[in-house]
């Protein structure tokens, strides 16, 4: 009788533990989305408080690198759209690409006001270190280069760059004063963290670069993962939407 009882426990909690595991869904994210997605993941999960949405934010085109190499992801966050529109197209990815928004790009200082020179702060010559993301792999990074490019001072500046893995280093580069002034997300520039810094930005205009079209999807991974569905829809919602567009992030007009 006792050894039905154990027997029978033993299966509950093997059941429950699959339950359990099965209602995690694993992100991966880019890290200008920090304290957006925070934000609506924070209301799905009120929500559904059963499930939990686990992230992990860095460099677009470095898990776009991971998850060709089967890195456990369900869904996938990217700053370019083009990242996963490529899993797509690798059979990697099992939804349709959906845009959450098109990323801005601004010039972020603790020690001068942007809004005075504009593009042309990159040039004052008190400033040693401009900080960017590493426009290799992440898209913020690359968009800099374009705007500073169209306004042809980067060749005058590049001496001074230094670089962020992703955009969520680069905006700590300039928050702590590891550099000067830098090129970051303007979803960061709005975050209560970098407010607190007590830095000034302007906002580059768009047509310096081209658009940060940015877009997510359904990995392979999630096949078997009905929940990873429910939160792809979830980011769609209007909810999920005004939170985004509090954070900076521009919606395609339908």
């Amino acid at each position: 009788m006792i050894n039905r009882l154990l027997f029978g426990f033993i299966i509950t909690f093997i059941l429950n533990g699959c339950t359990i595991q099965a209602q995690k869904v694993s992100v991966a994210a880019a890290s200008d989305l920090k304290f957006a997605l925070d934000s609506v993941i924070s209301v799905y999960q009120k929500q559904h408080p059963s499930e939990k949405i686990q992230v992990t934010y860095g460099s677009s085109g470095k898990f776009f690198e991971q998850i060709q190499y089967d890195a456990p992801f369900d869904v996938y966050f990217s700053a370019d759209v083009s990242y996963p529109k490529k899993l797509k197209e690798l059979g990697l990815a099992i939804s349709e690409v959906k845009t959450y928004g098109i990323g801005r790009i601004v010039i972020w200082s603790k020690k001068i006001n942007p809004n005075i020179e504009k593009m042309k702060a990159l040039l004052n010559p008190k400033l040693n270190k401009i900080a960017i993301a590493n426009p290799d792999h992440a898209p913020y990074g690359e968009k800099a280069k374009e705007s500073m490019q169209y306004y042809k001072i980067y060749d005058q500046v590049k001496g001074k760059f230094v670089y962020g893995e992703n955009i969520s280093q680069t905006a700590q580069f300039v928050q702590l004063g590891a550099a000067d002034i830098g090129i970051v997300a303007l979803s960061l520039a709005l975050s209560p963290t970098m407010k607190k810094a007590v830095g000034k930005y302007y906002v580059i205009p768009e047509e310096s670069h081209q658009p940060l079209e940015q877009g997510y999807v359904i990995l392979k991974h999630a096949k078997n993962n009905p929940h990873a569905l429910k939160f792809y829809n979830f980011v769609a919602s209007p909810t999920a939407i005004a939170i985004l567009t509090h954070f900076g992030f521009t919606q395609k007009a339908s």
